[in-house]
């Protein structure tokens, strides 16, 4: 199918585009390569995504990332299944905000896999891809997966899918939690938008700060693959303007209530041809 409508940091309306292209993540690198090439999930596309836009076989050849499999040796349960294994993973993921730099202004973000678990992280797009290549790693498919709540400000949220079981799941990398259906299979992130209470079943988890259904209003969906790290930049950067001011107001608490800052709304919503859950 024509995914060009849905694709790219406009497919998400005229805010968040604005927030998307002002991120800290260095211009040209993997992460700010991935939002572009994000696919909105959405009734015209959600078959499509769930059937043929993710290859399933993983083609991470052994040896290549030897930190990251070592550190899934220690973590791992030897005689693990997929969801033990799958649970480890982000449960690791889950404490790497635990070394995260305090002091906005000594943050770093972004680079490979290896040195955001070094620096530790608890920024969410740096984490979920942590996430999805110790997956792929492990032998799943995974991809990223941006979540949206298009009726609020700023309120983007990453966290990834893998396959296992026959279906996809969804997987909050930074905050452990690991997404059923009531029959105890991976719900994926199209099921949870179009099932807020099972998204509510969630909340009963700790720390479970993105599980709303509002922050399940919109995703998209892009690939990424280890075995195809040579084509990326991985940058770090440090915190911009841009984003120091929002991180700034947060710690101040949103005094006002949360809203754009910087008129990013400015030229209306979200895209009419865009669709929804």
């Amino acid at each position: 199918m024509n995914l060009t409508p849905f694709t790219g940091t406009s497919a998400f309306g005229r805010a968040y585009q604005a927030m998307l292209e002002q991120d800290a993540h260095a211009h040209g690198s993997v992460d700010r390569v991935l939002a572009s090439r994000m696919v909105r999930l959405c009734h015209p596309t959600a078959d499509y995504l769930y059937t043929a836009f993710t290859p399933l076989d993983v083609r991470y050849a052994r040896g290549t990332r030897p930190k990251l499999e070592a550190i899934l040796d220690s973590i791992c349960p030897r005689a693990g299944g997929p969801e033990e294994r799958l649970a480890a993973i982000i449960e690791f993921t889950r404490k790497l905000g635990d070394g995260a730099e305090p002091d906005f202004q000594e943050m770093r973000l972004g680079g490979t896999e290896e040195e955001i678990i070094e620096r530790g992280s608890d920024w969410c797009t740096d984490v979920a891809r942590v996430a999805c290549v110790m997956g792929q790693v492990a032998g799943f498919p995974c991809r990223l997966v941006n979540l949206f709540d298009l009726g609020h400000a700023y309120s983007g949220h990453v966290i990834v899918e893998a396959h296992r079981r026959g279906r996809w799941g969804a997987l909050d990398s930074s905050t452990g939690i690991v997404y059923t259906a009531a029959d105890g299979l991976p719900a994926c992130v199209w099921d949870l938008m179009n099932d807020p209470g099972l998204v509510g079943e969630h909340r009963k988890n700790p720390g479970a700060f993105y599980t709303t259904p509002g922050q399940f209003r919109a995703a998209g969906i892009a690939n990424y693959s280890v075995w195809e790290s040579h084509r990326y930049d991985y940058t770090v950067s440090e915190i911009n303007d841009y984003t120091l001011s929002i991180l700034s107001m947060s710690g101040k608490g949103w005094p006002g209530g949360l809203r754009w800052l910087h008129g990013e709304n400015a030229d209306g919503g979200e895209p009419a041809d865009a669709g929804g859950a």
